[in-house]
């Protein structure tokens, strides 16, 4: 998994207790924050033990299954839990008894914990009332990664009655006073549709974006009729010299990049009141899934590729979110986004900041139209290929005249580009 993937959910087991299984063979299916994933065996055997069931939340690191790989259990399936090793058992039982200790914390709707801050409760076995006692310095009094490891440093002089003073007989009312979901109104011609997982997921990080980060918009209009004539007279050659299609969309990431280079204090992300500047520039992409979802695939150290590394990426990416082939890493790393509204349509757009970032970058359409023309024998009124650039960025961090600096810096780059540029 991807440094920053914390937990994961498992979507369905592929195989069933007792079957044989090949190195590299999908055993089960999981998904993270935003992309599902098949997970292989690592080595040939018989699996012996499934120790999660299907929509349990895993921990990375965690043990999800046992697979025994010694023995002649490989020629009777259905015998070999009864065969399984004595230390293959040991290990079961050891993680069985950790699982039934230390039940996984959980968010409430009054206090959210981030999946790192629940990654570290798990491993130092700290339970939920434990969790729900520690004074968060957070936003909101959240709890965050300082708090609970000042908490695990000082557990031992803190009172034990801090947790164990409440019996566990008197958690069940606790769980009562969640607030049931509201009922739902619809009359009788109209048609009720369930939230996708993953609807549901970018539905709760806009939302949280739109609390947490103060937006400002940016716009600014770019001429690109170069690049519009020069992608003309090339694409042809280079879809038969590299077998890739030339879209816009590279040479827009190619500008940015560029543009993040000269402003790096838009690439850095907001923790707290903390701000990280970021080393590598890595472009977020929004593009669509096979389903009509969106997704935002990186393309990492942006500023070090070519413009032909730039286009072959953006295709790889693009084709494998339509195929929903990405992997949990495709889609980690992000230091700041460009999403094209241009492709609906649209001329603009005020898109919602991906956190941590704190600025994100709407492409519009481009559009012929009429303009003035300034030339040295005077003005005139001519036909030209636009666009609008539309930059949302966090004011908590990025003022007015940063945020309007870099997309004129990005609409520079562009206006200057070199009509005999060769690729």
């Amino acid at each position: 998994m991807g440094e920053s993937v914390a937990e994961a959910t498992i979507t369905s087991w592929l195989k069933e207790v007792g079957d044989t299984i090949e190195a590299d063979e999908a055993v089960l299916e999981i998904a993270t924050d935003k992309v599902d994933s098949e997970v292989p065996s690592e080595v040939d055997g018989v699996l012996v033990e499934v120790l999660f069931n299907v929509d349990d939340v895993v921990q990375v690191g965690q043990t999800i299954a046992i697979i025994e790989i010694a023995g002649d259990s490989a020629s009777a399936p259905t015998t070999a839990p009864a065969k399984e090793s004595a230390a293959v058992a040991e290990v079961s039982k050891t993680v069985t008894a950790a699982q039934e200790a230390a039940a996984p914390v959980e968010s409430s709707d009054d206090r959210f914990y981030s999946p790192l801050v629940k990654n570290i409760a798990a491993k130092e076995g700290i339970d939920q009332s434990e969790l729900d006692a520690i004074s968060g310095t957070g936003k909101d009094g959240r709890v965050t990664k300082n708090d609970i490891l000042a908490h695990i440093e000082n557990r031992a002089s803190a009172p034990k009655v801090m947790f164990t003073e409440q019996p566990k007989q008197q958690e069940a009312p606790k769980q009562a006073e969640k607030p049931k979901a509201a009922p739902i109104v619809a009359s009788g011609d109209d048609e009720i549709i369930e939230m996708t997982r993953m609807g549901k997921l970018i539905a709760h990080h806009m939302v949280e974006s739109v609390q947490k980060s103060a937006h400002v918009q940016s716009f600014i209009e770019a001429d690109v009729t170069k690049i519009w004539n020069w992608r003309k007279k090339v694409k042809d050659g280079f879809m038969k010299r590299e077998g890739e299609n030339l879209t816009f969309t590279p040479i827009f990431m190619e500008a940015i990049a560029k543009a993040l280079r000269d402003f790096p204090m838009m690439n850095i992300s907001l923790q707290g009141d903390t701000i990280i500047k970021k080393k590598h520039i890595n472009l977020g992409m929004a593009a669509s899934l096979g389903n009509g979802d969106l997704i935002v695939p990186v393309i990492k150290d942006a500023d070090q590729l070519n413009l032909i590394g730039m286009t072959k990426k953006v295709n790889d990416l693009a084709n494998r979110a339509r195929l929903n082939q990405l992997k949990p890493d495709d889609i980690q790393g992000g230091t700041y986004t460009v999403t094209n509204v241009g492709t609906f349509g649209s001329i603009m757009g005020t898109p919602i900041i991906n956190q941590p970032q704190v600025g994100i970058l709407a492409l519009g359409a481009i559009r012929k139209v009429p303009a003035v023309i300034e030339t040295p024998e005077g003005d005139f009124i001519g036909i030209r290929y636009k666009m609008f650039l539309s930059h949302s960025y966090d004011h908590r961090v990025v003022n007015g005249a940063l945020g309007g600096q870099f997309v004129k810096a990005v609409k520079d780059y562009l206006e200057a580009w070199d009509s005999n540029r060769e690729i």
